[in-house]
């Protein structure tokens, strides 16, 4: 008698769930995987995850349904396994899923970095953080300035943010802004890929992995894996770089897996250091000293600034912050804040004028008050976000989203945009850093 398939379901929010399918299960014939289940990003559940992508096994594909489904849908098709696949919960929630599918009957199982990363033929520079929102773009945008200051062709492979149409983002390439638009990409998205492509950078993303790997290391000496979230990199790296956030001291030995990435980093960036207390800063660097003791550390800060700091002085404001990092990533501010509020006359509360899925998030994030998470996963939301600012009584609006909001938005007041760049303290910097391991 044939050994009977291990029926599982994977746990997911549309990136590491389907990478750990097509690597680990896709062709695998001793399981059989049932059903995504869908959390952390509105409205990507109920979709199917389709039968190009899936493969042999599963002609009709596999459905994704919402995580609150867990336990019946482990009882309903006796599921033996488990696998959790998402980023940036704390260690209670990771564990309090696991006491979910334990006590309904499954195992629980984590796939880890040795499992799941494909080997490239070109060094990797992977750029990862312990929680979301600490300031790995900048840092990714900088080393790839410092390496095409250098004559290296590069490419960023940015972690994915599949949301749409599964079946046309297989893999994908943005070298121009009219890439956006064929691909039709959320705001989330654009907020990554935007400022690469305006530096010159070329960047690959979407569903599969091992087709996107195989093209960018074909057209480059060099990837830069861009991470997303506190995630580990779906691509074994020949440098490993984490990011911390000491405005959140302690979450780098509490959330998964940014703990994973802490103690598997080569180089340890404790950033934000001009606007984090003192006391803050020495807890992280603490705990970097209990967990991996052997990491560099480069010490950094934030520089922050606008475009048009007049429109700002005096002014009531609202502010508008990257949306991850203000909701999961659990921040009550961004970069935004930190400059208004030192030059508005006052920072606004946008909750009482906020539209449709925008209302609903501020219910979900009850600790967002004095700004606006640039949420847009999709059009109608982002249609819902621009209803929302327009409606707040602000005299002016303060993005500190990485991408031009006026590009596809019509707002009906003036808009000044935060930036903030990347400096390091001291030495080592990332110059140092590329040049000890042999990349420049």
């Amino acid at each position: 008698m044939p050994n009977k398939k291990i029926k599982i379901i994977i746990l997911g929010a549309g990136g590491r769930d389907f990478h750990n399918f097509n690597v680990c299960f896709r062709n695998n014939s001793a399981y059989q995987v049932v059903a995504f289940t869908a959390a952390q990003i509105p409205n990507i559940e109920k979709r199917i995850y389709p039968p190009k992508l899936a493969g042999k096994f599963y002609p009709r594909g596999i459905p994704i349904f919402p995580e609150e489904d867990l336990p019946k849908l482990i009882k309903k098709y006796e599921i033996g396994e488990v696998i959790f696949a998402y980023s940036d919960l704390s260690h209670m929630e990771v564990m309090r899923r696991a006491s979910l599918a334990l006590s309904s009957g499954a195992d629980f199982r984590l796939l880890g970095p040795s499992s799941t990363m494909l080997k490239s033929r070109v060094p990797v520079i992977a750029v990862c953080a312990v929680r979301t929102g600490c300031g790995k773009s900048p840092v990714a945008r900088k080393i790839l300035k410092i390496l095409q200051k250098n004559g290296k062709k590069i490419g960023v492979v940015r972690h994915p943010m599949p949301y749409g149409n599964l079946s046309s983002q297989v893999s994908q390439k943005f070298q121009t802004f009219e890439d956006l638009k064929k691909y039709d990409c959320t705001i989330e998205e654009m907020e990554e890929y935007e400022p690469l492509i305006a530096n010159g950078g070329v960047v690959y993303a979407g569903v599969d992995y091992q087709k996107i790997l195989s093209k960018a290391q074909k057209e480059n000496d060099l990837i830069i894996w861009d991470g997303g979230n506190n995630d580990f990199p779906f691509f074994k790296p020949s440098l490993f770089i984490t990011c911390l956030d000491p405005h959140r001291p302690g979450d780098e030995i509490s959330y998964h897996p940014g703990e994973t990435n802490l103690r598997m980093a080569d180089v340890v960036i404790i950033g934000k250091q001009g606007t984090a207390g003192k006391n803050s800063v020495k807890q992280v660097l603490d705990n970097v000293k209990k967990v991996n003791p052997e990491a560099l550390i480069i010490n950094a800060r934030s520089r922050i600034y606008s475009d048009k700091p007049n429109f700002i002085k005096n002014k009531i404001a609202l502010v508008i912050e990257d949306g991850p990092t203000i909701t999961h990533g659990k921040m009550d501010s961004g970069a935004g804040v930190v400059f208004a509020k030192n030059i508005a006359k006052i920072l606004i509360d946008p909750r009482p004028w906020a539209k449709g899925s925008i209302a609903s998030t501020f219910k979900k994030y009850p600790h967002i008050k004095n700004c606006l998470p640039a949420t847009g996963y999709g059009s109608e939301q982002i249609r819902e976000l621009e209803e929302t600012i327009n409606a707040v009584p602000a005299d002016v609006v303060v993005s500190a989203t990485p991408i031009d909001i006026t590009r596809f938005m019509k707002i009906n007041k003036p808009v000044a945009r935060v930036f903030y760049d990347f400096e390091e303290i001291g030495r080592p910097n990332l110059k140092d850093i590329l040049k000890k391991f042999k990349l420049i």
